[in-house]
């Protein structure tokens, strides 16, 4: 019988299902392993056994745990993962590390500068994005400027999502860094029809970690506009996500505290991915105009589902108006306050031919073959 060689790779990140308050970074992880485990690839996946609130998740501990067929996860419970993760790497001997982030200390920085011997890639998850790096610059640039007196960029391999990112990319690491494009597997859910709308009321959601990058703030004044130029709608804003910025936080409850009496926002906290679909079923507009995304997977998984959305031109879903899928807008109250009252008026029917829009748009969108290939091409450097 001939032996199948088997294509070992580690990946590298702080938080891992069943934890889920970290957002993105997790459910592209869960999909890139979804789509390419088996066919001769098995995947490890190294990880604290705690969410991005420090709480520990009910996993086991220190051990190597079956996730899938074909994956494998160590929940760790210690400060230290330098010692256990190298021991384990002479164990198994994989062919490739793969490295989510570049700021986190144990899962990011260690593995970078002290795990010798093993091809690794680097994915940079949106932070070398010039919105990303506008918050906590001084941190940031500080890391970077640690890893690069090493001459990291030349030593290793870089993931990115697109060429957009891949532009940002090369401008911080310089034109010789070696770059792979693979785009993230989403999570796409089936279009359903919207609730029933009347003109003047509007069911609003966003999901997303409750931070200066999703742009809550200009978002509620927006509201506040709308709410005081429309006396007579009903609006209902509905936001899931973990506190990430708890200053950031105490500020949009202060707007929320002076908003109109038909300005109705409801935080829900962090929401698992089993929630996030019957959470959209029950709104007619996603709205998220983050400063920036590397992907942005509750974008896309809501025009998946059929809702409209309103974001930023910071984000890879661009050109939505024309496809009548939502609007891509300016970060300022004002613009979004127009944004928003566009779907404040609209009948029924009219939100419907924005839905199917919305999903037409993600069924384009997404390539699932050339996704494979993309990571085909950089598993195999």
């Amino acid at each position: 019988m001939a032996c199948i060689h088997v294509e070992k790779i580690f990946v590298l990140i702080p938080w891992f299902s069943p934890a889920f308050k970290a957002g993105g970074p997790i459910r592209s992880v869960e999909g890139m392993i979804k789509h390419l485990s088996g066919n001769g690839k098995m995947f490890y996946v190294f990880c604290s056994n705690k969410d991005v609130d420090a709480k520990n998740i009910a996993v086991p501990a220190n051990e190597w745990v079956w996730f899938s067929d074909n994956c494998k996860v160590w929940y760790s419970s210690t400060d230290n993962i330098l010692p256990v993760l190298k021991k384990e790497i002479s164990q198994h001997q994989p062919q490739h590390i793969f490295i989510n982030g570049l700021y986190n200390w144990q899962y990011n920085i260690k593995p970078i500068l002290f795990v010798k011997g093993v091809n690794k890639i680097i994915s940079v998850r949106g932070m070398l994005h010039p919105g990303a790096l506008s918050q906590k610059t001084i941190k940031k640039r500080f890391f970077l400027q640690l890893l690069k007196i090493t001459g990291w960029q030349h030593k290793n391999t870089f993931h990115v999502t697109d060429e957009q990112e891949k532009i940002f990319t090369q401008k911080e690491l310089g034109p010789a860094a070696k770059i792979f494009v693979a785009g993230n597997f989403p999570n796409l859910f089936t279009n359903t029809n919207v609730p029933n709308k009347k003109p003047g009321d509007l069911k609003l959601v966003s999901i997303g970690l409750i931070s200066p990058m999703k742009n809550y703030l200009p978002v509620l004044h927006a509201l506040e506009i709308v709410g005081r130029q429309q006396p007579g709608s009903i609006i209902e804003y509905n936001i899931y996500g973990a506190v990430k910025d708890e200053i950031y936080w105490q500020q949009c409850l202060a707007v929320i505290n002076t908003l109109p009496a038909n300005v109705k926002v409801q935080w829900h906290g962090a929401i698992a991915t089993s929630g996030i679909e019957q959470a959209l079923s029950q709104s007619h507009v996603f709205i998220l105009p983050s400063k920036s995304e590397n992907f942005g997977h509750s974008i896309i998984e809501a025009l998946s589902a059929g809702r409209p959305v309103i974001t930023s031109n910071g984000t890879p879903w661009n050109n939505l108006e024309p496809s009548m899928a939502g609007i891509n807008t300016q970060v300022d109250e004002l613009t979004l306050s127009n944004a928003i009252n566009l779907f404040v008026q609209m009948q029924h029917d009219a939100l419907q031919q924005w839905s199917n829009g919305a999903a037409k748009y993600a069924s384009r969108a997404i390539d699932t073959n050339m996704l494979k290939e993309q990571y085909r091409l950089m598993f195999t450097i």
